[in-house]
């Protein structure tokens, strides 16, 4: 029997989400773990749920995903969805507008980066 994802709640979705985390592979299930901590660190606010079979986050367990995260064979992604409104830096020398990224792990830095991210598209 197939659950209306309409009807499930906020608790049973996060669980749908922990339970992907929990495939990752031996080698990027850390990131995934911390990834999860650091998105719901940076807005506890964000709802988690699948996203294309993909954890994402949003602003209500029905509304629009604003980041997501996945993993590829020899690296992570972590990006953010057509839904955040993003425009071009004004100070850039092109139109460009960074809307994904890929890392092979996870260091100081690169954890305030994806926080600040985060928190800029939560708000």
């Amino acid at each position: 029997m197939t659950t209306d994802r309409r009807n499930m709640s906020s608790a049973e979705i996060k669980e749908e989400v922990l339970a992907k985390i929990a495939q990752f592979s031996e080698e990027n299930r850390p990131y995934a773990e911390t990834l999860h901590k650091l998105i719901m660190q940076a807005d506890p606010t964000l709802h988690p749920r699948l996203y294309y079979g993909m954890p994402g986050y949003a602003k209500t367990k029905d509304s629009a995903v604003l980041c997501y995260f996945r993993e590829e064979e020899d690296y992570m992604t972590f990006g953010l969805s057509e839904n955040v409104k993003l425009t071009p830096d004004p100070a850039a020398p092109d139109k460009l507008m960074p809307c994904a990224w890929f890392f092979t792990e996870l260091d100081d830095a690169t954890e305030k980066s994806i926080v600040k991210i985060v928190r800029n598209i939560a708000s």
